[in-house]
């Protein structure tokens, strides 16, 4: 019997993008049950397990990589090239805008099956400037324009399902992000993180996550520095890549001595970043799933977050949410799971 092949298509196949680590475990969960998955990407710094991978290419700057995207249908010779490449798949899984367009002609031309996985879209009243707002709102034109003859639309929280009904009207089911837990768990030695930045046994509160506005960064600095007060010999570790320069500069000038910024960290070492911390905090004001916090929970920490989008579905017993904005009751909540976790 010949095998079912599958087509996972992906915009980035790199390590700092949740969607991309959740098609990774996705293709590797179809190899092991025994299908032909390739994975279909622009750009890739890992492999999946069992499956292959195609590297479309994209221009080098960020800024081209931006504009490329949004006018990839009209790229006449890749998509060619590529959508000639789909043909003998049984199923295509689209995980964002643009490959998306790939997903619709593959379903046009050739009838393949052709499944959408929605990890969501920023609303663009996060975004601080005029052409950042037409950015996102040009992109959730033309995913809604690129997914109207999907056979199954799949959403990754009912938060989030309710927002791709909201932008495309269409229904979809709900998949929750799956984490490794073989990776994730408790009992993983936290000496190591404590030992390279001269911890101790000081109290650590740790953050994972891109460093843009949207996910609140600056206000978990104000928090901290009122938490300060109560714990004054806390620390802070901000694991992340500075996406934007200005917003970047803007949290060091927030902070002092105490508040590390350790940039990005490999997938198979945040395990011990996790492993170190005490409390797990997340000022984010908008999150389709929020892997870092599930993690976080996988390896037995406490977490404190806003109460936003889909926490209220994954957070635990051992969590706290707290009201959007409010800077004093996040800190109180996480002197409350740090004391609680320095008794323990």
């Amino acid at each position: 019997m010949e095998k079912q092949r599958i087509a996972i298509l992906v915009p980035n196949f790199v390590e700092s993008d949740g969607g991309a680590r959740v098609a990774k475990l996705q293709a590797e969960e179809l190899s092991a049950e025994g299908k032909y998955v390739a994975v279909f990407a622009f750009a890739a710094d890992m492999r999946p397990r069992g499956a292959d991978l195609f590297i479309l290419g994209m221009p080098k700057s960020l800024l081209w990589q931006r504009i490329y995207r949004l006018a990839f249908p009209l790229d006449v010779f890749k998509t060619i090239k590529w959508i000639r490449r789909l043909k003998n798949f049984d199923e295509v899984i689209a995980h964002l805008y643009p490959l998306t367009w790939l997903g619709l002609l593959a379903k046009k031309f050739y009838r393949i099956k052709y499944t959408f996985w929605y990890h969501g879209i920023m609303d663009p009243h996060f975004f601080s400037y005029f052409h950042e707002r037409i950015y996102i709102r040009s992109q959730i034109l033309l995913t809604k324009l690129t997914v109207v003859n999907v056979d199954r639309a799949v959403a990754v929280s009912k938060y989030i399902q309710k927002e791709l009904k909201e932008y495309t009207g269409l229904d979809s089911g709900v998949v929750y992000n799956k984490v490794d837990d073989k990776k994730f768990h408790p009992g993983i030695d936290d000496g190591e993180i404590r030992k390279q930045y001269h911890l101790e046994d000081s109290p650590m509160i740790l953050f994972v996550g891109a460093l843009r506005p949207v996910k609140g960064v600056h206000l978990l600095i104000q928090a901290f520095n009122l938490l300060k007060n109560e714990v004054p010999n806390a620390k802070l570790i901000i694991v992340g890549k500075p996406d934007y320069p200005y917003y970047f500069n803007q949290l060091k000038s927030m902070s002092d001595v105490s508040v590390i910024f350790a940039d990005f960290v490999s997938h198979d070492y945040l395990p011990f970043y996790y492993a170190a911390c005490d409390t797990y905090a997340t000022c984010s004001m908008w999150e389709s799933y929020n892997l870092p916090l599930v993690e976080a929970q996988l390896c037995g920490k406490p977490v404190v977050a806003f109460d936003i989008g889909p926490h209220r579905e994954v957070i635990n017993n051992n969590g706290i949410l707290v009201e959007e904005g409010d800077v004093e009751k996040f800190s109180a909540a996480c002197v409350k799971k740090l004391r609680r976790a320095r008794a323990r």
